[in-house]
């Protein structure tokens, strides 16, 4: 399996490494580096120097798949679980771990883990995203669920799909929201100047939705909770920014310097309901924020003398 990006009149006479750093989401360019000299990625099906200068009408090539399949391997990765059983493993994700490999991150990610934690997971993404149902950003905490079979696999993805499967989360956000609950509703798609980044776009977007709830007020900042109606990339991120409230921490959003020690958006995946796949028991699920948010939290109490 590849990804094929076609070189359009715009970026004639780019280098191929800054050209794909604004066009891959989380790629470093010491990565796309990499797998160009590893021949991950071709230019009309021909190894090309990190310097190649495109031209009109090229082909990019990112043979992402059989790469990754090599290099997926089985790790010993702690994880902090929620339930199991023989369908079904539901995780409070850390931050800083990536759910799936992706060009630049081959190990550390979830999938290395759950690989070396469950003797069968579904394979119905594939061998670089098995038992992957849904994911959260590498900075976002929380909640998530995995498949160990394709029929649960297909039960899950369905109820996510039908909007069944309930997922909320939790943020930490600059500014005071003024109305006690909200709907966002804005199509999401590339940035029109940085292509690493999604926003709220006119044209070429996916519909999505966001509702909110304001759970607490602390001055300048607010605590509350969103639901996603649907589950485009960044979405949560994207929406509360659009509004003005961007989420602390959030160093690709955020429009502000954060005063708070976090290392990545203060975003926690905070439950998550479902039906599950063989019994058909109603299943609800809590993770335990993070100590970051905590901190946080335990802070603006003390700074607004709630």
């Amino acid at each position: 399996m590849s990804e094929v990006i076609y070189v359009a009149e715009d970026n004639v006479g780019q280098r191929i490494d800054v050209f794909l750093v604004n066009k891959l989401v989380d790629a470093s360019r010491a990565n796309i580096q990499k797998n160009i000299v590893e021949g991950v990625i071709l230019v009309n099906n021909k190894n090309v120097k990190a310097n190649y200068k495109l031209r009109l009408g090229d082909v990019v090539e990112i043979r992402t798949q059989e790469v990754k399949e090599a290099k997926i391997e089985a790790e010993e990765i702690a994880l902090d679980i929620l339930f199991e059983d023989k369908d079904i493993i539901v995780i409070n994700k850390a931050r800083g771990m990536v759910v799936h490999p992706a060009v630049g991150n081959y190990s550390g990610t979830l999938v290395n883990a759950l690989l070396a934690h469950c003797k069968d997971l579904s394979g119905i993404n594939g061998e670089i995203r098995p038992g992957i149902v849904h994911r959260l950003d590498k900075e976002t905490t929380g909640a998530m669920v995995a498949a160990k079979n394709d029929k649960a696999h297909l039960s899950l993805a369905q109820q996510i799909k039908d909007k069944t499967a309930q997922r909320k989360y939790v943020a930490i956000v600059h500014g005071n929201i003024k109305e006690d609950f909200g709907i966002i509703n804005g199509a999401i798609g590339r940035h029109k100047t940085d292509r690493k980044k999604m926003a709220v776009v006119k044209e070429n977007g996916k519909e999505a939705t966001t509702n909110f709830t304001v759970l607490e007020r602390f001055g300048e900042y607010t605590f509350v909770e969103c639901k996603l109606l649907t589950g485009r990339t960044h979405q949560i991120r994207v929406h509360l920014t659009h509004i003005g409230h961007p989420i602390v921490g959030d160093n690709k959003y955020g429009v502000r310097k954060s005063p708070f020690k976090i290392d990545g958006q203060a975003l926690h995946s905070a439950s998550l309901a479902l039906t599950h796949p063989t019994t058909a028991e109603n299943m609800f699920f809590e993770a335990p924020m993070p100590d970051d948010m905590l901190k946080i939290l335990e802070k603006l109490k003390i700074l607004y003398k709630r």
